[in-house]
């Protein structure tokens, strides 16, 4: 069984997907002809030969994504990724990536907007913005303690740094398994 690592499997998938559409091109352009038009495939068993051929050969190259796909799900599910104290699966991880971390951000973003939307307020007023309740009625208060806010943002971005550079690594390391190899499907061109 031949093992390949995760990018070399990502490398393939874009070619794969070419080349279904170039054979499907070839299907369509070929799919009809007036009776009085000569068979241009004559010589090689005529188009319907042909393109029974390239749809076999569609279903090999899909088949092989899906491999590709699963082979790649599966790395991720039994491989993990160490970020300081936390330890997930790599799914895990691109699920959160995908999924949390960009609503985490706009999160973090909303708030330091409306902060700073309020110190803009304040300064047109002419009070001031504070953490601490007591001062004058008029002062705008802020309820959450800001330096933990840019510690939160500066953590998130330091999270989603480290992430990319270990998912490149794994990419690169992981073994996923190669079947049917790419000469094998070649033979369908």
């Amino acid at each position: 069984m031949t093992r390949i690592t995760i990018t070399e499997a990502l490398a393939e998938v874009p070619t794969i997907e070419k080349r279904i559409e170039k054979k499907s091109e070839f299907i369509l352009n070929y799919l009809c002809r007036q009776s009085s038009v000569r068979d241009p495939h004559e010589k090689d068993g005529g188009s319907s030969v042909l393109i029974a051929r390239e749809k076999q050969a569609i279903q090999d190259l899909q088949d092989r994504l899906v491999k590709i796909r699963s082979s790649i799900q599966k790395a991720n599910a039994e491989n993990t990724i160490t970020i300081g104290e936390k330890t997930k699966t790599i799914i895990a991880w691109l699920t959160w990536r995908r999924e949390v971390a960009p609503r985490q951000q706009e999160f973090l973003r909303d708030r330091t907007r409306k902060i700073n939307e309020v110190r803009v307020q304040a300064s047109r007023q002419g009070v001031s913005v504070t953490d601490k309740d007591g001062g004058f009625s008029s002062d705008y208060l802020v309820n959450i303690n800001e330096r933990e806010l840019a510690e939160e943002i500066e953590e998130l971005e330091t999270v989603l740094g480290t992430l990319d550079g270990q998912l490149s690594l794994k990419n690169a390391t992981i073994l996923t398994t190669k079947e049917p190899t790419m000469t094998s499907i070649l033979q369908y061109r």
